[in-house]
């Protein structure tokens, strides 16, 4: 499918962002020496749950080694399970408690152990805006209540909102599940480990408050608004929950959440989809145009149990589809009004969990001038396609 009309791509620039860089530098000695100082209630031969979140979080692997060493140097016995709502499903034998009239569901190799311990990435979540987003509640909700309770909640956000369903579940949770301890893990701008911080069930939700407000402030983000254009190379759920975070695109992922439009962009181009993502397009339905080598790889059915357990149809609906990258891109910037391609507001971003290094065009230079986090690096030359279409990656330059 030809564009509306010939098209002049803009000049990019490449452009290294500069984010407060707060990193852990000793993640095992780190885990320990807050697992120590958090008095857990954990004691010699206990058996301790471990629950892990897993979906893009760095040195997740590093962190749960940590925390399962710590605990048998205490000489309780700890073991590892999923903590994600998707994996198997909870029972009635599961039930804990009740919370806003629901029942409250628990994994029940999980509920069978002595305490249970929650280590997970702490930060704003896709879907909605609080002072609890994404972290240790949200995990005691849909990550504890497997397949059952991330069905059953996600329903009950339709009526009462994200946050008040995340917080009554978390509640509950503390007060009747044995939670011995959570982990919360906050990353900076380059997705490095910022921090680890350890709480007792006491402690854990005033903890996570306090937690989320570094996360939010550390966060990476796009440099500019609005954009015309925003070329994302690849989604996928590694990349995000959402396929692309809509933190950084600044589109919800449900239409019954408040969510700001922060940065407002008029198109989205989405290229690709993650092998990691083994088919699940979830979030595809916030990019504004594709391409048939991405739609290729959709898997219908993973695609719509995700969408559907969120209550979240809209994140699988397919935007248009162009043979290649380029016809993709030049029809975006086709549709972008009076405004000649060629003077575009363009970024384009391997994706929305790599922003250290982003392509400009040439429109944002002069506000680019006027920002000392920004950094233009090297020539300025069009946006790159090879013959056959497909985008030069911005990583192969």
């Amino acid at each position: 499918m030809p564009p509306l009309g010939p098209v002049t791509l803009p000049m990019m620039y490449r452009v290294r962002q500069t984010f407060q860089r707060t990193r852990l530098e000793d993640i095992p000695g780190g885990v320990a020496r807050t697992l120590a100082a958090a008095h857990l209630p954990v004691k010699r031969g206990d058996t301790v749950a471990v629950g892990a979140g897993s979906r893009g979080i760095a040195n997740i692997d590093v962190i749960v080694r940590a925390t399962v060493d710590w605990l048998k140097a205490l000489g309780a016995r700890p073991f590892v399970f999923p903590a994600m709502g998707s994996h198997g499903g909870a029972t009635a034998q599961g039930q804990v408690g009740e919370a806003l009239g629901l029942p409250v569901w628990l994994d029940r190799t999980a509920s069978e152990a002595d305490w249970i311990g929650v280590v997970n990435r702490i930060k704003p979540h896709t879907d909605f805006k609080g002072s609890i987003e994404s972290g240790l509640f949200k995990m005691m909700t849909i990550g504890l209540g497997k397949y059952h309770g991330a069905t059953q909640y996600h329903r009950a956000n339709v009526n009462h909102g994200y946050e008040t369903v995340i917080t009554s579940v978390g509640r509950e949770m503390l007060a009747k599940a044995h939670i011995g301890f959570g982990l919360g893990i906050v990353e900076n701008g380059y997705d490095e480990t910022a921090c680890v911080e350890a709480f007792n069930a006491a402690d854990l939700e005033a903890g996570e408050r306090r937690l989320l407000k570094d996360a939010r402030t550390w966060m990476a983000r796009l440099p500019f608004s609005p954009l015309d254009v925003l070329v994302v190379e690849e989604i996928g759920k590694n990349v995000s929950g959402s396929g692309m975070d809509t933190n950084v695109i600044g589109r919800p992922s449900n239409p019954h959440e408040p969510f700001p439009a922060d940065p407002k962009i008029l198109w989205i181009v989405a290229l690709d989809l993650t092998d990691e993502s083994h088919g699940n397009a979830t979030g595809i339905g916030n990019a504004d145009f594709t391409t048939r080598r991405l739609a290729e790889k959709i898997d219908w059915k993973p695609t719509a149990i995700n969408t559907l357990t969120a209550c979240a149809p809209n994140g699988a609906k397919l935007p248009l589809v162009f043979e290649s990258d380029r016809e993709a891109v030049e029809n975006a910037l086709n549709c972008i009004g009076l405004t000649p391609p060629e003077r575009a507001r363009v970024i384009r971003i391997r994706s929305t969990l790599v922003l250290g290094e982003i392509e400009c065009s040439e429109a944002l230079l002069p506000e680019i001038a006027k920002r000392p986090d920004l950094t233009v690096v090297g020539e300025g030359r069009p946006l790159g396609f090879d013959a056959a279409g497909r985008i030069i990656p911005l990583l192969a330059h």
